[in-house]
């Protein structure tokens, strides 16, 4: 192992002087047989690996170690057409190398999580005889910095035999635990060129509207690690409305530092290392790369320390955004670097599902679009069979794609494989429901009902404020039986009585099953949930259901107890008057008990003339939205 002796060598500018040298003469220092690392993501010493590519034929059974990411210089090419006598190539990567750019040399893959990577260098595990890394220039007292990538570089440079840097002025001075002094390497080779950079991801409607259901999922004060990628790029757009949020993320991006100038990002409520954006590298523009340097709200470290799931789970509120490629009705998930994010590779995945879900008020959620590119498969699946799994079901906790928001933690496969065909493209339900029957995922009581078929209308969500406690109003879902039956248990026996015209005891699936199992037209269920997704409680129900001959919606309410005279029926009452006109359904009617002054006074709030007749212990009211009720005049 050889960590450079410091202090017992010169003046450091002197060593400096006595480094210097060509590429080619540095990468000629390299011996057969030795194990190569290079510098990772947008880090990469590009000027060094491509004169290692140019002198493959001088070495023979080279083996490059390196974080999957995009090949500046085709040392996989190399490989493959010398059978390996040049080169052998150990990427790591936790993805499933299903895509054919990664399947054809999933050979060189190995898993492991980004944590332990350092752990493997430093113990001499695999021991690092060469590291070929890219450097800032000194400063005064001979310190460069790794700039765009500390992540496992700095690990890697501490253990190697060898250290060959590249020195470019290009690459930021960033603070943090990212530098390495003149007396830790051996060779210098100065050579000034731009960083590797990304550019503008192409805009998908599918990402905005993921964005649009993932950014409901964070609260301000949250601490954030966002991966790259198309999705999480619009979902910053989706965070800008956002207050105190931090970061503690693999890679820094665009992105955020947009957020960081609008004042979205402070970083002063993350409960750690507050003050500061903390990261291990960067990918992004030339921009970014400019922001980073001599910044002081801004700190790298190591991936041993900012993977660490247990430094992760410190944080307040830790939210961990990945994207995922697949994931199956079980809640198993396939993830891998995708066209728009490949720089990165999917290698901390794990570290922060678990470290966000070990922190307080933390949270895990993974996105993906519900198909592929070309809408002809679905991206969520019966079983992961022939993909290798990259979260295990019992890691997996909020699953968001265009078409909602589920939460799996906790849930029964039953219940997994109805989350997940719920927030399944449309035309793809059908197929995941008979599948899941087959697979007996679902009883032999689950049928094919319309509501399966249906979008969810997240227009109607909306969040209030009822009695100090935040209460979200929204269309009931196919995951909702459960907290709907509670509600109907917890009500009294007068309220069920108002409800059901009839002191029912008992509320089986059928008798609830009318209330969830909506299409969001004919049919229309929006309940009031307090708590976090997943597990909130049901308050209050509303609902209507269209009488084809008449065209008009019956409705029903019922409320808690405790949360009765607070206005929620009226909001309830209110949002399905704005449905219902909206599928350009008539008008309603309520049948009530004559002596239900609540549900009485509640039906004359609507700005509608009101007709009523009452047959036996059945009162009938009934309102047209084409008949608006004249204002009253004040007489003399």
């Amino acid at each position: 192992m050889s960590i450079k002796r410091r202090g017992d060598r010169g003046y450091w500018p002197d060593a400096y002087v006595s480094k210097r040298q060509s590429a080619s003469r540095a990468i000629r220092r390299i011996k057969r047989g030795e194990r190569v690392f290079i510098g990772s993501s947008c880090g990469e010493p590009q000027a060094l690996v491509r004169e290692l590519a140019a002198q493959f034929e001088n070495f023979t059974d080279l083996e490059i170690v390196r974080i999957l990411s995009l090949e500046t210089a085709p040392l996989t090419d190399i490989a493959d057409k010398t059978a390996s006598q040049s080169f052998n190539i150990r990427s790591f990567y936790l993805g499933s190398a299903k895509p054919r750019a990664l399947s054809r040399n999933k050979r060189f893959i190995t898993p492991i999580n980004l944590s332990a990577i350092p752990r493997l260098f430093k113990s001499r595990q695999l021991p690092v005889h060469v590291a070929l890394i890219q450097v800032s220039e000194p400063d005064d007292f001979g310190w460069m910095s790794l700039g765009v990538s500390v992540d496992v570089t700095i690990a890697a440079a501490r253990s190697a035999d060898l250290v060959i840097a590249q020195v470019n002025p290009r690459m930021p001075r960033v603070m943090g635990r990212s530098f390495i002094h003149v007396d830790e390497v051996d060779w210098i080779v100065e050579h000034e060129e731009e960083l590797l950079t990304i550019g503008k991801l192409p805009e998908f409607e599918s990402a905005k509207q993921i964005a649009r259901h993932a950014a409901r999922l964070i609260e301000d004060g949250s601490t954030l690690q966002i991966s790259l990628g198309t999705t999480p790029e619009a979902l910053f757009l989706g965070l800008s409305e956002k207050n105190d949020l931090g970061v503690h993320t693999q890679f820094l991006s665009d992105g955020i530092m947009n957020l960081f100038s609008r004042g979205v990002i402070t970083n002063r409520k993350k409960g750690f290392n507050e003050g500061k954006l903390v990261a291990s590298g960067a990918i992004g523009t030339t921009n970014l790369y400019e922001f980073l340097h001599d910044n002081p709200g801004i700190e790298f470290h190591p991936s041993d320390y900012v993977n660490d799931p247990m430094i992760i789970a410190r944080h307040n509120k830790m939210v961990a955004l990945n994207v995922a490629m697949a994931i199956d009705l079980t809640g198993q998930v396939a993830a891998d670097a995708l066209p728009y994010n490949h720089f990165s590779g999917v290698i901390g995945i794990m570290d922060f599902v678990r470290g966000a879900s070990e922190s307080p008020g933390g949270k895990s959620i993974l996105m993906l679009p519900s198909t592929t590119l070309d809408g002809k498969s679905s991206r969520i699946v019966p079983l992961l069979e022939s993909i290798p799994v990259v979260v295990p079901r019992g890691d997996v906790h909020y699953v968001v794609t265009e078409y909602g928001v589920v939460n799996l933690f906790g849930k029964s496969l039953q219940e997994r494989a109805i989350a997940m065909i719920s927030i399944a493209h449309p035309d793809f339900r059908d197929e995941l429901f008979y599948k899941a029957k087959e697979m007996g995922l679902l009883g032999p009581e689950r049928s094919l009902v319309e509501s399966i078929r249906s979008v969810y209308p997240l227009k109607i969500e909306e969040t209030r404020i009822i009695n100090g406690q935040p209460t979200l109003f929204r269309p009931a879902r196919l995951t909702d039986e459960r907290m709907i039956q509670e509600h109907f248990y917890s009500l009294d026996r007068e309220d069920v009585i108002k409800r059901f015209f009839a002191p029912k005891t008992a509320f089986v699936s059928e008798d609830v099953a009318e209330v969830f199992q909506v299409d969001y037209i004919h049919s229309m269920s929006i309940v009031a949930v307090i708590g976090n997704p997943g597990f909130e409680k049901v308050i209050a129900v509303g609902c209507y259901f269209v009488d084809p001959a008449t065209n008009l919606a019956e409705v029903a309410y019922s409320v808690d107890r405790a949360w009765q005279g607070k206005g929620i029926s009226t909001i309830l009452q209110e949002k399905l008057v704005r449905a219902a006109m909206e599928h350009r359904i008539s008008g309603m009617v309520a049948y009530t008990t004559p002596n239900n002054k609540y549900m009485i006074d509640l039906f004359y709030k609507l700005p509608y003339e009101i007709y009523t007749s009452c047959d036996g212990e059945v009162l009938t009211l009934e309102a047209k939205f084409d008949q608006p009720r004249e204002p009253e005049t004040c007489s003399a």
